[in-house]
């Protein structure tokens, strides 16, 4: 799938004051993540149906959960 959404540089650079510190376990790439999150929410789609590049589908639906 070549149309997949990613954040630039620049703006991963202007949010990363606002991702929580990582405390014991290393954090999944946030980049991945918040890009997986954008991508299913300008698609209208199913949590589920995130594509495999932006990792596990029940890391994106928790980490949505958790950050709105």
């Amino acid at each position: 799938m070549s149309d997949l959404f990613w954040l630039s540089d620049a703006q991963m650079a202007r949010m990363e004051p606002y991702f929580p510190k990582s405390h014991g376990k290393p954090r999944v790439d946030d980049r991945r993540v918040l890009s997986g999150i954008i991508f299913i929410n300008r698609n209208g789609l199913r949590w589920r149906d995130a594509p495999a590049e932006y990792g596990s589908h029940k890391t994106l639906y928790n980490r949505w959960k958790r950050w709105r």
